[in-house]
């Protein structure tokens, strides 16, 4: 059975998401149909809304401002720490936590000359502008433990004035994890960041 052009329309759409196959999407396509007509124009509003946010001129998340409340705020810039993250999920994954108490950075990606991605895709220097101009004293470099992590993460450290103390997250073992179910990366990973007791 065909379905009509607009429910095929919208299927496509959400097959445009990260994780969404056809099957999905056509599933959610449909459950649009039994929405009232408000919900759905509400749903439509609101994505539409989307086109109105800005990325933070300072640390490059999104805002409906030109800076976002963690940059404007003056007890998180006077902790003196920076944050670097990879992107977005990583930002939130992170102040979700809330025990991180200063700035951050997101970068967009990780370099990879292999994409065309280099220092100034990902606008490294803004980092050192910011660190500058915001005497920052302490960045931690939260990017993923691959190779062009740990190439962005060296780079980054280098640029860097020796004066600011560079720190790299922790990789290894979650809590509640089994050493037998993990794989031998994060067991590496988790050697390589023991800690004195």
């Amino acid at each position: 059975m065909e379905l009509p052009k607009p429910i095929e329309n919208v299927v496509q759409v959400f097959t445009r998401l990260p994780g969404i196959g056809e099957k999905t999407a056509t599933r959610l396509a449909l459950s649009l149909m039994n929405w009232k007509p408000e919900d759905i124009s509400r749903f439509s509003d609101e994505v539409r809304s989307l086109l109105y946010l800005k990325k933070c001129a300072e640390c490059g998340a999104f805002s409906e401002r030109d800076i976002c409340q963690i940059c404007a705020s003056s007890e998180r810039s006077s902790v003196g720490t920076l944050c670097v993250v990879e992107n977005i999920m990583d930002f939130m994954a992170i102040e979700r936590g809330d025990s991180f108490k200063g700035l951050f950075h997101v970068l967009g990606g990780v370099l990879n000359p292999i994409l065309g991605i280099g220092p100034q895709e990902l606008k490294l220097e803004k980092i050192i502008e910011r660190v500058e101009r915001l005497n920052i004293h302490e960045v931690i470099l939260a990017l993923s433990p691959s190779i062009e992590g740990d190439a962005t993460c060296s780079f980054i450290k280098n640029i860097l004035p020796g004066t600011v103390s560079v720190q790299r997250i922790g990789f290894g073992i979650p809590i509640g994890g089994s050493l037998e179910y993990l794989d031998s990366l994060t067991i590496k990973k988790a050697l390589e960041n023991r800690k004195q007791l």
